[in-house]
């Protein structure tokens, strides 16, 4: 049980863990804790959180395919952030499946990365590289007349 000294946070390579200062069960006046998500617990002050890929609707998504009797499909489980995400940047699925949408599109990118892969840490986070346009006569000089 986490007692809030932040040494996880202090260690973490990642810098992803984050202390909870506010105690927003006593902040949250009547009716308005009924707004709350039930699949979600609202954490107290003084203790370290961090992103669980919304544990809770992975798990929903398996007891449905489970009780429906029928396998779990590649993208039938969103993340909150990817459904909330206005430009579909955010891609959710099962990585070590080679056969998921996901694994294809990180395969075939040779911008595709994960922070500390030279230590062999295999972390469930992957990144696109930025592209920046370095040609020179497109950067500076080039013209946008269609002539």
């Amino acid at each position: 049980r986490c007692v809030g000294t932040r040494y996880c946070s202090n260690n973490c390579p990642y810098k992803v863990r984050r202390f909870n200062w506010f105690n927003y069960a006593k902040l949250i006046e009547k009716p308005m804790h009924m707004a709350l998500n039930p699949d979600v617990t609202v954490r107290p002050r003084g203790v370290m959180e961090k992103c669980t890929f919304c544990v809770q609707r992975i798990k929903e998504g398996k007891n449905k395919a489970k009780l429906a009797g029928v396998k779990l499909k590649d993208g039938d489980i969103k993340t909150a952030c990817q459904t909330s995400c206005p430009t579909n940047a955010i891609v959710f699925g099962d990585l070590n499946d080679p056969e998921s949408e996901v694994a294809k599109a990180f395969k075939e990118e040779p911008r595709s990365y994960a922070l500390l892969e030279e230590w062999h840490a295999a972390p469930s986070v992957r990144y696109l590289s930025k592209i920046r346009n370095n040609d020179k006569e497109t950067a500076g000089g080039g013209s946008h007349d269609h002539a």
